[in-house]
Order: structure tokens, then sequence, then C-alpha cells
């Protein structure tokens, strides 16, 4: 929290006020594992953008074409080191795929920042210098917590976990914290029968709400569904073509983005978390800066893990949909 205090500070101190600092000839480049159709990604870039124009960096932003595909990421990286920037801001959302790209571009001597996403193992997986972004598995517990509350007092509670995008660290870590809190309320509550599965759900809206509305079909007593991204919008789509109420079954999911916004203002949504897509863009760009200008090594900033309530969509949503939630 020290660190993460000292650089907002002097972040605040450097850019107050109408002057602009310039970096010199600051070359960004940030590549990540999204494609550009993703909503919560735009408000990354538009933290990323504001930033660098701020400090009159030279920033590019570069997209996978796939949704998730780690190989685009890759050959995204290779070619944007191939033009020697200042420095790399990348999603680490493989704990093996990039580890020899990015030491190469340590050993090069740029400054490389994970951004979103980061190996498991933090620093010991990986040669980043410093990680940007949630804390995964105690955000899924937060969510698993935050819906529990809405658990009804009786009877058998059957839980359905969407892992959004097997394999990948985001998806998996968050899907664990939510498993990790079941575990526990079922041993809390011995009198209760407390079950769960996992589903491949997708990270497409349209394929979220056919895998897991056909599993809703056939397990029509389910209490809860949680996403480990935005993607429970397309349930509870499904399950208001169905004509099934809000709350009968329970959603739970990450990021403010307005799709899932407007679920949660309909009753559909009782819980999302928060990671502030914002300032995971930009403060990567102000890191690069201060360690350029006046040589600051890049700290750890965690962007939280803050729970949002249906009581507080509305406002939410004015900001997200100007990029900035």
């Amino acid at each position: 929290m020290k660190r993460l205090t000292a650089t907002l500070l002097l972040a605040t101190t450097l850019f107050a006020g109408p002057s602009v600092a310039s970096a010199d000839g600051l070359n960004i480049v940030f590549t990540h594992h999204s494609s550009a159709s993703n909503t919560f990604w735009q408000a990354v870039k538009k933290g990323f953008d504001d930033a660098c124009g701020k400090v009159e960096a030279k920033c590019n932003m570069i997209f996978t074409q796939t949704e998730g595909s780690v190989e685009q990421q890759l050959a995204n990286m290779r070619a944007a080191l191939a033009a020697k920037p200042d420095a790399l801001l990348t999603s680490i959302v493989d704990n093996k795929a990039f580890d020899d790209v990015i030491k190469e571009a340590r050993d090069a001597g740029v400054l490389v920042i994970a951004v979103n996403v980061d190996d498991t193992e933090g620093a010991k997986g990986n040669a980043r210098q410093a990680f940007i972004g949630q804390g995964f598995k105690p955000a899924g517990y937060s969510l698993g917590k935050a819906i529990s509350e809405s658990f009804p007092k009786e009877g058998p509670i059957k839980v359905l976990v969407g892992i959004s995008a097997p394999g990948q660290n985001w998806s998996e870590s968050r899907g664990a914290g939510v498993m990790q809190f079941l575990e526990e309320y079922k041993a809390a509550h011995p009198d209760r029968q407390v079950s769960w599965e996992r589903i491949d759900s997708g990270t497409d809206l349209a394929i979220t709400s056919d895998r897991v509305g056909a599993y809703l079909n056939a397990h029509p007593d389910t209490t809860a569904y949680f996403d480990t991204g935005f993607w429970c919008a397309g349930v509870a789509r499904s399950l208001q073509d169905r004509g099934v109420a809000p709350g009968k079954v329970l959603l739970g999911g990450f990021d403010l983005v307005p799709e899932v916004l407007q679920q949660m203002q309909k009753g559909y949504v009782q819980a999302l978390v928060d990671q502030q897509p914002y300032m995971q863009g930009f403060m990567p760009v102000m890191e690069a800066y201060l360690n350029k200008k006046i040589g600051l090594a890049p700290s750890d900033i965690d962007t939280g893990q803050g729970i949002v309530r249906p009581d507080q969509a509305d406002a939410i949503m004015t900001l997200s949909s100007q990029g900035l939630r």
C-alpha cells in the first residue's frame, strides 16, 4: 500500500495543472489476449490512451483477432518487440507461453509490466518486473460470499461455476476462489446439501447463453450461476427470454461493462466484482514514465475487488458507458 500511495502521489504531483510532462520519446507497446470487440478492454485502452497523452508517449495497444488467443498474443508480442520499445505492457494468461519472450525483452533492456493477468507464481514464475491488476482468487472468493447472502434459507444449494477460459490464469483463479468459498460455506452449514459443478462457459455472450442455458434447462433446481467474466449477461438474457423471474437463479460475475450492468438493473444479476480497467490502462504508463524520467522501479498495484450491488448500477452505468469503469 505504501508503494502504491507513493506512486499515486508522485503521479498526481507531476500531472496536476494544465502543463504536460513530456516523456522524451517514450515508446510503449501493450499486447494482450483479447479482441477489439471485448468491451472491458476498450475501457483499459481509454485509460492507456489518456495516460499516453498526458506524458506525450508514443503508444500502441495490439488486440488479438480471436478472443483469448495465446498464439496470436505471442506473435503480436514478438512483432512489437522487434521495433525495440522502451516498455512492454502485457497480460500473462499462460504460465509458460510468454516466459522466453519476456526474458528476451528484459535482457534487451525493455521494461516489462504484467497488466490485468499475471503468472500464478508472480515474479517467481516470470521475469516481468511488476503486476498491475486484480488478485483473482480473492476476488472470486468475495463474489461467492456476496452471492451467498441471497441463498435461500432452506433446502439444497446447487451452484454452477462457469470457467470462461479453461486453462487461462484469470478464469481458473477466479473460479477457484468461488469454489473455495463454497467449500467453506458447505463446512459451515453441515445441515444443508451444498453442491457445485464447473462448466466451460465460453467468452462470448451467445455461446455462454447457449451452454449455461442448456445446463439450466436440464437442472431447473440450480440456485446460482457464477461467471468468471461478464458473460453472465448472456445467461440473464436467456432467463428473461424463457420468462424466468429475476432472482430465481442468482447470477454473479466480473467487470462493469454496459451489457452486464443492464441485466443488473433488470434484477437478473445480484453482484459484480469491479477490477477498474481504466486504472489498469492508466497506471502502467505512469510507471513506465517514472522509470524513464527518474529511474523509479515499477511496483505492484492491486486494482481491487470491489463488490457492486444493484442499487449502484445506475450511477456506474453512466461511467461505464464513458469507458471509465
